[in-house]
Order: structure tokens, then sequence, then C-alpha cells
């Protein structure tokens, strides 16, 4: 790997002429880099996929490859990229639906829109892996066929499929109407009754910890709950079917469901299992009634997840907002707070409230410039991103708390490069903030400086354009590769420098490959 070269094909002034000379002598690392270059063009394309035929699947998928440009034969997986990208021609998809090679019929199967003769041929593949696929993706006629199934896989598959009809996730929960699976992984590979060891010491074993086999395929059966629980189109009457199950998982999954009725609500609340209560406390479809008797709990996994309830009353907030750790998520129902809520809550006499509102970034300027004015650092940290913030409001910030906020206020996107300089500077320095300096759009030349001496923002503030190009220059040869790529893709870069550093690579390979010493300059 060469740090130096990675930057510079990802640097957006790099001359034309050295992006051919970098797709002359691209590795597989670099032409993965080149591959997402906005001005490639189709010519340079073609040129990269020549070079390293696997970049031919990221040029795919970046749409710099059409199907004229691509053989199926040389490259496969790039046919398969742009049949993913319903780019590709019918008859490669029918190529595939019969290639030897099982990787590549199952990475057919997710793509969308193919010929009904490849899904058929596809849905009745050997291997059931490659119709576990297919099922993933497939639409609801050919998923209600693949439900019945005789391997447990492709059912948990179907379940997943969100194309799949109501009528059919029921039927895979309840099992009423389909014919019993007669396989799973577990039962393909072992003698039954087995159940997998945890730290299974075989390395070639790919069976999860704890699957099991009686019979009844009971693993995979408990996975097909977990997984049409999850699924938005599994109707509700079947959903609630597991409210008593054993499986907590499984309880857990029903408890996030936005659809569930109060009765089952009124169960799982009562669920001895802290988890299962917290994702029902967050779950939209609680009731007021609901939601004061979950703000009670004991659990503090329970009041958070409440917390993130979107119709939350905000005296239950207010309440939980000093117990309870959010961290520094704008909350969803701050969001929706009304313009007489949000002043009610930036007059709250707590500091755990205001903090709370603090986070929005839409505060009229009367209630944004209050909580600038805020005599708790809490709050101040929170209001200090906000746009619109004067420097004398921001300079005050960072006097009156110093570096319990001087991070946040780095990251104001109206902090001005006198300001930036300032807080660069400040003794003792604070390396959060010298890491959002590194990254302002505003940062100085002395700023990013100061930025250099600190190892976490020292890669960060190389890749700055307002640093000088001959400190851009001294920072490629940095003892730190992430520093010295940084470098090489800053558009401040001399482009003549840049066109010498890709020629001068040129000769050292040249010369390394003919065994004669190679040039420096």
């Amino acid at each position: 790997m060469n740090p130096v070269l990675h930057g510079l094909a990802a640097n957006p002034s790099l001359p034309p002429e050295a992006v051919d000379r970098l797709i002359a002598l691209a590795d597989a690392d670099l032409a993965d880099i080149l591959a997402c270059r906005p001005d490639l063009g189709r010519d340079r394309a073609v040129a990269l996929a020549a070079r390293v035929g696997d970049s031919a699947v990221r040029l795919a998928y970046e749409g710099r490859l059409t199907a004229a440009d691509i053989d199926p034969a040389t490259h496969p997986q790039a046919a398969l990229a742009l049949l993913d990208r319903r780019a590709g021609r019918p008859e490669w998809a029918r190529l595939f639906a019969a290639d030897p090679d099982g990787e590549r019929r199952a990475r057919l199967a997710v793509c969308p829109g193919l010929p009904p003769d490849a899904v058929e041929r596809l849905a009745a593949d050997p291997d059931v892996h490659v119709v576990a696929e297919l099922a993933w993706w497939a639409t609801p006629e050919v998923a209600a066929r693949l439900a019945g199934h005789p391997h447990a896989e492709v059912r948990r598959a179907v379940a997943a499929n969100e194309a799949t009809p109501a009528g059919t996730l029921a039927a895979l929960i309840t099992g009423e109407g389909l014919p019993p699976a007669l396989h799973c992984l577990v039962c393909d590979r072992e003698e039954i009754p087995f159940t997998h060891d945890p730290y299974c010491p075989r390395p070639d074993c790919d069976l999860l910890p704890g699957a099991s086999c009686d019979g009844s395929h009971e693993s995979v059966t408990h996975d097909i709950g977990l997984a049409a629980l999850g699924n938005p189109a599994t109707p509700t009457g079947a959903a609630v079917h597991f409210a008593e199950h054993s499986s907590l998982l499984l309880r857990r999954a029903l408890a996030a469901r936005p659809d569930l009725p109060p009765a089952v609500c009124r169960r799982l609340a009562a669920d001895p299992v802290p988890g299962v209560r917290a994702d029902l406390a967050a779950n939209p479809a609680i009731d007021d009634d609901l939601i004061r008797v979950l703000a009670q709990d004991r659990d503090p996994d329970v009041r958070r997840g409440l917390a993130y309830h979107p119709r939350v009353p905000l005296d239950v907030l207010t309440h939980l907002a000093g117990t309870t750790r959010t961290g520094e998520t704008l909350l969803p129902r701050i969001v929706t707070a009304s313009a007489t809520e949000t002043e009610e809550l930036a007059r709250s006499p707590h500091p755990a409230v205001r903090m709370l509102v603090a986070r929005r970034r839409d505060l009229p300027a009367g209630v944004r410039d209050a909580l600038a004015a805020d005599p708790d650092a809490k709050v101040v940290k929170s209001i200090a991103p906000h746009p619109g913030l004067s420097v004398a409001q921001l300079r005050s910030m960072a006097q009156r708390h110093g570096i319990r906020v001087l991070a946040k206020v780095a990251a104001n996107p109206d902090a001005p490069p006198e300001l930036l300089e300032e807080l660069a500077l400040h003794d003792p320095p604070t390396q959060k903030a010298l890491r959002e300096i590194a990254r302002h759009r505003r940062a100085p030349a002395p700023a990013l400086l100061a930025c250099l001496e600190n190892g976490r923002a020292r890669p960060v503030a190389a890749r700055h354009p307002a640093l000088p190009p001959p400190v851009i220059v001294g920072l490629l040869d940095d003892s730190d590769p992430q520093v010295a790529e940084a470098a090489a893709a800053n558009p401040s870069l001399p482009q003549q420098l840049m066109l010498d550093l890709v020629r001068q690579r040129g000769v050292l390979d040249r010369d390394r490959n003919s065994g004669q010493p190679g040039m420096h300059g």
C-alpha cells in the first residue's frame, strides 16, 4: 500500500494525465478508489477494468460501465452487478441460473426483475442457499409458493420477505395450511437429536451457536417466528401468537411492533424481563395510561425507551429527564413540540429539560438566545452548534464554561476563522475541539497548524484545503500513513507536484520490475 498514491487517487484536483497514469499502475486497492472518482468517464472506466479485473464490479455499481462494456464470461461478477442494477441483459440471467458455481447462482437470486424462466430455475435449484436467497426478495406469487418448500431455511427467508402475502406469513407462524418442513441446516449435517456447542472447536463449522434439531427443526422454527415478527406485512392477529412465548427474543420482537392491540400491550408491560418492557416503552402503540405506568418502572432501560416514545406527555418526559440518560440524541417528542411547548421547555427550572430542547437546530431566535446565555454548561453545550448564534455569543460561551463547551462551540457552522483560531490555541488544548476545528470549513491556516500538533486531529487537518501548500507537501512524508494519505488527497496540493509524484512512482515500479536502480527526484 502506498498512502500517497491512494490519497492522490481520491484528490478532486488531480490532473487528467495523473488519473491516466494511476490507472496504468493501479492495484486492487488503488482501483477501488479510482472507481469512485466522479471525473472517471467511460473510457477510463473501461481501461481501469482492463487493468484490474476485480474493479469492474465497483465500476458497474457506480454506473461507469454498461452492458456493452461487459463480457459475462470474462467478468461474471460485474455482469451480476449490472443485473442487480437492472442494467444487465436477460440472457445473462439465464446463463447464470445454469452456472455450475452455486455462489453465482445465489448472487443472481437476489437480483430484481429476473426473467420468469430464470426465476423458475432458481426456485428449483438443488442448493438450498440459492433458493433461500431467491425467497428473501421474491415476488408475492413466488414467495407464497416457496413458503411450502421442504427446507425450513427457505421458509425463514420467505418470512422475512416484505412482499410475502399476509395469509402466507400467518401460515408460517401457525403452520396451518402448509406441509411440514422436512429439513433444516442442522439435520442436513448432523444425526438428530443434536444441539450445536456454542464453543464448537471445528474450524469449518458454520452452524450458529446453540442451533438444534430434534426432528422438529426447532431452531429455524424459532427464527421463522423472529423473521415474521420483524416483517411489517405480518398480520397482527398472527403476530400476537407470541405474547406468551417462552422465548425472550420473540417477545422482544413482538413488543416493538407498532400494530399491537391494547390488551397485548398491557400483557407485555407486565413482562418479567426488562428488555421486553423497554422495547414496548418506545412503541407508539402504547397509550398515555400505559406510558404513565411504565414511567414508574425501576429499570433504567425501560425509562430510556419511554423517553424515545414519539407521544410521551411532556410532564412525563420532564420527570424522566432528571433520571434517565439519553445521550446527545434529539428525542422524537422534542422534535414535534409546538412553539408554546418549546418555550415552556426552554424555561424549565431543570437544566436536564432545557438541555433536551437545546438540541433542536430550528429554535426561534429568542429561545435560542436565552439558552445560549444559560448558566448551566450542559445546556450551553447542547445549544452551542445551533446556527445563527453570533460571534459574541459563541465567544461568551467559551469564556464562561471553558473546556466543557469548546468542542461544541467549534462545531458551530457559523463560527468565524478568528474564533476558531482562538479555540485552537486554547490552553490547555482540547482534543475534541481540535478535531472539530480540523474539519470546519472556515478553519484558517493558523488554527489548522495547531490541529496538526494533535495526533487525533492531524489526519483530519492534513486534508483541509486551507493548509498552506508547503505544509501539505511536508506532510506527504509523515510517519503516519493516514496523515500522508490525507495530505495527498488535499485539493490544495500543487497540481504539478501531483503529476510528478505519479510519474516518479511509475518510474520506480518500472525499474523495480526490470531490476534496475530507481530514480529519485
